[in-house]
């Protein structure tokens, strides 16, 4: 049943980010990937509320697994911020890889910490 939930959450994460990623970076004439920045960002919002919500309320394991396993880890994509930081790097756009690194890594955490403060607060 376990492997199912998480399955469930991919089915739905997985398309979700190709079709927001797609969606995001067809409006921004640059180079910067704001289509994988927006998902991780959501992402990181969505598994910080559900965490928040674990911490001060009963929060169901199956919960847990289909929204924090299957659809957080299927929408959101570090190996895609990787791969896109490499190649802004290879393309010689240097200040734009170094801006992904830092801008994602600090935006991604403060929307975890985010999401975890406001369920803590509304629970």
């Amino acid at each position: 049943m376990n492997v199912l939930l998480v399955i469930l959450g991919a089915v739905v994460g997985a398309p979700l980010r190709y079709l927001t990623d797609r969606a995001v970076q067809a409006r921004h004439d640059t180079v910067f990937p704001w289509g994988t920045f927006t998902v991780n960002i959501v992402g990181s919002v969505v598994l910080g509320l559900l965490v928040g919500a674990a911490t001060v309320a009963a929060v169901p394991h199956s919960l847990q697994l289909l929204v924090g396993v299957g659809f957080c880890g299927a929408l959101t994509t570090y190996s895609t911020f990787s791969y896109e930081t490499l190649h802004l790097h290879e393309d010689g756009a240097d200040f734009h890889a170094v801006a992904n690194v830092v801008i994602s890594v600090a935006a991604g955490l403060g929307a975890a910490f985010t999401g975890a403060a406001l369920a803590q607060a509304i629970l």
